[in-house]
């Protein structure tokens, strides 16, 4: 019995979703036929069966967070359809999981191990230490007598599990949980251990706890007892000759009352689920910022030489659907600068700078769930003409969701440009390992002085972000100085 896993589709890659099965169990399957479709960070891909057979189980439901190496379902015989599974991710057979165009991206997977943690509420009728201290007797209306009689009386709804949830394991057991649900747990205050497990092996999925995540039931919080214990009964007090104790000393033994803690009502508004692209960005410019010492070098280019030169590359390339955008010129400009500053082609990683060979630049895409640079392999060998096609086709594939791995996964120099939205001037988030970021804002018709006098001249600012660690204030400004050079004298680009 073959095993089908969640595949590891790059080194950042943790995690997939499970978004939808082509095929059902007792379906009978060909070698290379796709089974399932999957959301990993960057893309959507299919899942192709590893043989031919029948698909005897799927193990994970449509929506489901998995880690990589995890078994997603199972290929075998028609007598095996329905039979249990007994599969790990990782087995050697399960690595031979192939993906629709990209087999070569795909490593071989390990099974991402589990967290074991110890559930910190205790058992509701666990017994009080024998060495606690016994209650005094006192009147009928002792703060202590009252605190405890409501202690014992009144359910308690902090930490205990609803009576539709019946908890599955041993104390001290472990808790399994992937990534997604331990985050959201932890987000939430949600406290595993009172969660009934309904994926595989008891694995808690996201699924169990939707309900508390959305509110609606009651989360059980993390460390909170499973009740109320009732606070310490006051030693005995010294009674008078009659034997009745003090209306004083009885005062004094009664604990301060503890006012409710305020519950902060939740924020108004709907919660909005993350795209994977949009929460693995995230992740990555957190990182970025809180580790890479960034600095920013900003200057104005005239482009109106530019702007003349790509009408009359376009107008030339009109007969042919060919069109040049701004955007390219730059992507030009910026390679032939980086043959002339290779610091700039730099990564930072790890603690040791790394000289690239290649100059492959990324280009900074928006989409409706997040960003993604897909890469112009080897831009600085390219023709603009080359060069405008290879990235209408990344954009185009970038829209329709049809980028492969090798479309994103690598680059030396990224480009983001918000000229297009007529932003003025922004500075961009370095993309680690890489060392720096060129900001691209709009073309604009500024007064400028040329020969003397005043006059309507296009301009446009570009901000690098760099990393401290790998380059230097007179590197960089360097650099930014030959991109502004070789965007003036625009038939640089063409010539070179």
């Amino acid at each position: 019995m073959a095993t089908v896993i969640m595949p590891k589709m790059g080194d950042a890659m943790e995690e997939g979703t499970l978004l939808k099965w082509l095929k059902s169990a007792g379906e009978e399957v060909a070698e290379g036929d796709p089974i399932a479709e999957i959301e990993t960070d960057k893309v959507t891909l299919e899942i192709e069966a590893p043989e031919a057979g029948f698909l005897t189980n799927t193990l994970v439901e449509e929506g489901a967070v998995v880690p990589i190496g995890t078994a997603v379902a199972t290929i075998g015989a028609e007598s095996e359809v329905g039979a249990p599974a007994e599969t790990t991710g990782g087995e050697e057979k399960a690595a031979e999981i192939d993906v629709a165009d990209v087999a070569d991206q795909v490593d071989e997977a390990a099974v991402v191990a589990q967290v074991e943690t110890t559930p910190e509420p205790k058992n509701a009728d666990e017994p009080a230490p024998a060495d606690a201290p016994a209650e005094t007797p006192a009147s009928a209306g002792s703060p202590v007598i009252a605190a405890s009689a409501e202690a014992d009386s009144a359910p308690s709804t902090a930490g205990v599990a609803s009576a539709t949830q019946v908890v599955d394991r041993q104390p001290g057991e472990r808790i399994r949980a992937s990534p997604l649900v331990k985050r959201l747990a932890e987000e939430h205050a949600i406290d595993l251990s009172q969660v009934t497990g309904t994926g595989p092996g008891g694995r808690i999925v996201k699924n169990d706890i939707n309900d508390f995540v959305t509110g609606a039931k009651p989360a059980p919080k993390v460390g909170a007892p499973a009740e109320q214990a009732a606070p310490p009964a006051a030693p005995p007090s010294p009674a008078s000759a009659n034997g009745q104790v003090a209306a004083a000393s009885a005062a004094e033994a009664a604990p301060p009352a503890i006012a409710p803690q305020a519950v902060t009502p939740p924020a108004k508004g709907t919660k909005v689920d993350l795209a994977r692209i949009r929460r693995t960005t995230g992740k990555r410019m957190t990182e970025s910022k809180q580790s890479i010492p960034h600095y920013y070098v900003t200057t104005s280019v005239d482009m109106t030489a530019a702007m003349a030169f790509r009408t009359e590359i376009n107008a030339s390339l009109a007969a042919t659907g060919g069109k040049v955008s701004v955007n390219d010129l730059i992507v030009k400009a910026a390679a032939l600068a980086l043959v002339e500053h290779p610091a700039v082609n730099t990564s930072f990683e790890n603690g040791d700078l790394y000289q690239h060979d290649e100059i492959d630049i990324n280009i900074a895409i928006a989409m409706d769930g997040g960003l993604i640079a897909p890469f112009v392999p080897g831009a600085d060998q390219k023709s603009l003409g080359s060069i405008a096609r290879i990235t209408k086709d990344l954009g185009r594939r970038a829209r329709e969701g049809g980028l492969q791995p090798e479309d994103y996964q690598g680059g030396t120099f990224t480009i983001s440009n918000l000229g297009m939205f007529e932003v003025d001037e922004f500075i961009a988030v370095i993309n680690p390992p890489q060392a720096a970021i060129l900001a691209i804002g709009s073309v604009q018709e500024v007064p400028v002085v040329s020969g003397g006098e005043i006059v309507v001249g296009q301009v446009m600012k570009i901000t690098l972000s760099a990393d401290h660690r790998a380059l230097d204030g007179a590197q960089v400004a360097r650099f930014v100085g030959s991109v502004k050079s070789l965007l003036e004298n625009p038939m640089l680009l063409a010539i070179s």
